[in-house]
């Protein structure tokens, strides 16, 4: 079975989203979990966020989506962040609120807030 080449692009697409992905992500949770030691849980996760989010964006413009780096997209990449960034905060503080120690908080919520971010992302780096 032969497959079509928006079919083939989409999954490449889905494939290095994932590594750059996983990248941004266990370095946004390294910084936090340093950082929890002297700071509250949502600052020590906004400083994780700031620095994983400029990896994010040149990695995701360069690698993953592979369009040219501009101020639209990174207009669009910024908007979509920061709903992700909100989203993110509040699925944090609700699974601290939830009982689930701070420590372990970001694992649910990346698992809610990845697919969101994906989608985003794409929308605005794809249109």
């Amino acid at each position: 079975m032969k497959i079509s080449p928006q079919r083939h692009q989409r999954l490449g697409e889905i494939v290095r989203f994932a590594v750059v992905g996983v990248m941004a992500t266990l370095l946004q949770y390294a910084i936090y979990w340093l950082l929890l030691r002297w700071l509250s849980p949502t600052v020590a996760m906004t400083i994780g966020y700031g620095v994983s989010f400029v990896f994010n964006f040149v990695a995701s413009t360069r690698y993953t989506f592979r369009v040219k780096a501009s101020a639209k997209h990174g207009a669009g990449f910024a908007l979509s962040h920061a709903v992700n960034y909100v989203l993110q905060m509040v699925t944090l503080n609700l699974f601290i609120w939830l009982g689930v120690p701070k420590q372990w908080a970001p694992i649910p919520m990346f698992c809610v807030c990845v697919p969101v971010n994906f989608v985003l992302v794409r929308f605005f780096l794809k249109r």
